[in-house]
């Protein structure tokens, strides 16, 4: 019988391994990232037409966007405990299903109340998918790995604006007035559907375990699970209050935040931006917000892949982060000028995004287990917090200056901070 000493004659023997692993999972996950941040973000080009037809305030908006982070963040935590207990397949379909439900729904809000209870909804239902996927991942690839595999997956955060801004603009300008619904309700109706039925795959095709994958030889599985093993000499919190506990996640959630600060100021509000510069067709101002993203999505793919390569997390993470803050400062120049303000979106979205793939390897150098789901369910919950300050602080001051410049400034500063944070950050923890 052949042992995994015997097989490692077998040339390429890994290479192999975590190739079919990859391609098993990986493209799954990120196909069900992209349309979760399509239901998530799509509010933005819904706004256009929708603010419109049911006579809503920028604020209103707003506030409804950002209170999607707060059902996000109370149910983080348990609902990443939850998937320790259920499993990752079952909760995690779960998790897409009811998101898919709770984002159709909102084709049939009339009052700001409707619309605020559904965005709560939302973020309930979505909460644990991203430190859950994450958590997945560290039960399959070793440390070396996960920077690449982290990159691969989250492509569906600018994959999703690449595909879902100009398919929400074409929605919203071929289904207006079509059996007497708006092009903005048609939005939500259609955009739900995908995550629904991915739901349904995920339970159908995802492996509970190394064990349960069945296109795994018994060799190729001692293989993965002693790279795993190899990990452990990494400091490790022993339990679910260890990780709670740990200064590192509240300061890697802060971080975080500062990120999806810079992050999500792009995603709601580009649209808007690009239609004060003049251009009215939402087709149009989807495949013009579409362009920062095809960056960003290039951007993490090369600084995932070297940051494995270097084996080095933090400047990998920081040094993008500046460059995001430079881009978001230098695009409140350039308020009516389409071309310059399409520039300083692309440098700003690649410098952000392409922070995020070595940033969130960094919890798993010192988490393991029950604690490492609980630490990135953390880190995660502290993070969105930005999300609702941001969304509510720049429609609350677009509808007072008429100009988002003094958001996004803040928010370069904050992106500043958390470069700062991150660079601060042990070098023994940090780079494995």
């Amino acid at each position: 019988m052949a042992t995994l000493d015997s097989a490692a004659l077998v040339p390429d023997l890994e290479a192999q391994t975590y190739r079919k692993i990859t391609w098993r999972i990986v493209p799954l996950f990120c196909v069900c990232f992209l349309v979760a941040y399509i239901d998530r973000v799509n509010v933005g080009l819904a706004k256009l037409q929708m603010l419109g037809d049911l006579g809503w305030s920028e604020q209103v908006y707003g506030f409804g966007s950002g209170l999607f982070f707060v059902g996000y963040i109370l149910c983080e935590v348990p609902s990443n405990m939850l998937l320790q207990r259920v499993g990752a397949k079952l909760w995690i379909a779960r998790i897409m299903i009811t998101w898919g439900i709770a984002s159709g729904l909102t084709m049939v809000v009339t009052t700001p109340i409707q619309f605020y209870v559904l965005r709560f909804l939302l973020g309930v239902a979505e909460a644990g998918f991203m430190p859950g996927v994450l958590f997945y991942f560290s039960t399959w690839y070793p440390l070396r790995r996960r920077s690449r595999i982290t990159a691969l997956f989250m492509l569906g955060i600018p994959l999703s604006s690449v595909v879902g801004n100009p398919l929400s603009g074409w929605i919203m300008g071929r289904f207006q007035g079509v059996d007497h619904l708006a092009g903005w309700q048609w939005l939500f109706l259609i955009e739900a559907l995908p995550s629904i039925i991915l739901g349904i795959v995920v339970y159908l095709c995802l492996p509970k375990s190394i064990d349960a994958a069945r296109w795994l030889t018994d060799i190729q599985k001692s293989l993965v699970r002693r790279n795993l093993d190899g990990d452990q000499h990494a400091s490790s919190a022993a339990a679910v209050l260890d990780a709670l506990r740990d200064t590192r996640v509240w300061l890697l959630g802060a971080a975080d935040g500062t990120i999806l600060l810079g992050l999500y100021s792009i995603a709601f509000w580009l649209p808007s931006i690009i239609k004060k510069t003049g251009v009215s067709d939402p087709f149009q101002i989807g495949l013009l917000s579409a362009i920062p993203h095809i960056a960003g999505a290039g951007a993490m793919i090369l600084i995932g892949w070297h940051a494995d390569r270097q084996g080095e997390r933090r400047w990998h993470s920081a040094l993008p982060m500046l460059i995001g803050a430079a881009g978001l400062v230098a695009s409140t120049g350039f308020a009516q000028n389409l071309t310059a303000t399409i520039i300083c979106m692309t440098i700003a979205n690649a410098g952000i995004l392409g922070a995020i793939p070595p940033f969130w390897c960094i919890p798993g150098t010192f988490l393991r287990g029950r604690a490492a789901a609980a630490g990135l369910a953390l880190a995660g919950s502290i993070a969105n917090l930005a999300g609702v300050f941001s969304t509510s602080l720049i429609g609350w001051l677009v509808d007072r200056t008429g100009t988002p410049a003094a958001p996004l400034i803040a928010f370069s500063g904050c992106l500043v901070l958390g470069s700062f944070i991150v660079i601060r950050l042990p070098t023994a923890i940090v780079d494995r």
